[in-house]
């Protein structure tokens, strides 16, 4: 009886992480839908990144039930427990990822009928920057790789660093022209939202890295 009782746990246990990969899909497509929201200055498709976030949100309250319900009536032992409430955890931090294409598609509505104030060279790379900081954040809790978390949590200075330069660039357009602070602003606010995603992506890896290790990645690294 027990042997079917673990093959039952690992089913949960692999439709759990099903749940997140289709949960990790639905805001990288808000963060690439809201990029290019703003790259075609397209007010229908920021408003289809802000209609789609109460999917995100189901997504997350149902994944917060199977892990509770896994809980209650699996009874896990220490692994699997800490892994569950791991996930419990990093829903949260995916649906704040949701919450930042949300905030890209409001920027978008604000400036969309004006032309964009230069071209866009570091905004891609903070967006593609913070997509892999997600996807291997979850590839390291999934495949228990503490390495690759503490790969994703040294990236962010890549990230910040990219959003201090787009900061001094559009602070001397403002200074040279005040008429450009709108459309300034709202290309900061941009990169502020990227930068928040990258904060996300390393909670994740910090919680996948003492998932798997027991030990606070700042720990590690003396912070």
């Amino acid at each position: 009886m027990g042997f079917i009782e673990d093959a039952l746990f690992d089913d949960d246990i692999k439709d759990l992480k099903e749940d997140i990969r289709e949960m990790v899909s639905l805001v990288e497509n808000a963060l690439q839908k809201a990029f290019d929201a703003l790259k075609n200055r397209d007010k229908d498709a920021a408003r289809q990144v802000l209609d789609g976030d109460d999917e995100i949100d189901l997504k997350e309250v149902q994944i917060e039930e199977k892990a509770l319900e896994l809980i209650a009536l699996r009874h896990p032992v220490k692994e699997n427990l800490r892994f569950i409430f791991t996930v419990v955890k990093i829903i949260t931090d995916l649906e704040r990822i949701g919450d930042q294409a949300c905030n890209i598609a409001h920027v978008v509505l604000m400036i969309a009928d004006e032309p964009l104030l230069k071209p866009l060279i570091d905004l891609p790379r903070m967006l593609e920057i913070s997509r892999g900081m997600l996807r291997d954040g979850i590839r390291a809790l999934f495949e228990g790789d503490a390495e690759l978390a503490r790969d994703v949590f040294g990236r962010d200075k890549e990230l910040d660093g990219l959003y201090d330069q787009i900061f001094n660039e559009l602070l001397l357009f403002m200074i040279q022209d005040p008429h450009t602070i709108k459309r300034a602003t709202g290309l900061l606010f941009v990169a502020r939202h990227f930068e928040r995603v990258g904060d996300h992506a390393t909670n994740i890896a910090e919680r996948a890295y003492y998932m798997i290790t027991g030990r606070r990645i700042k720990e590690k690294f003396n912070l």
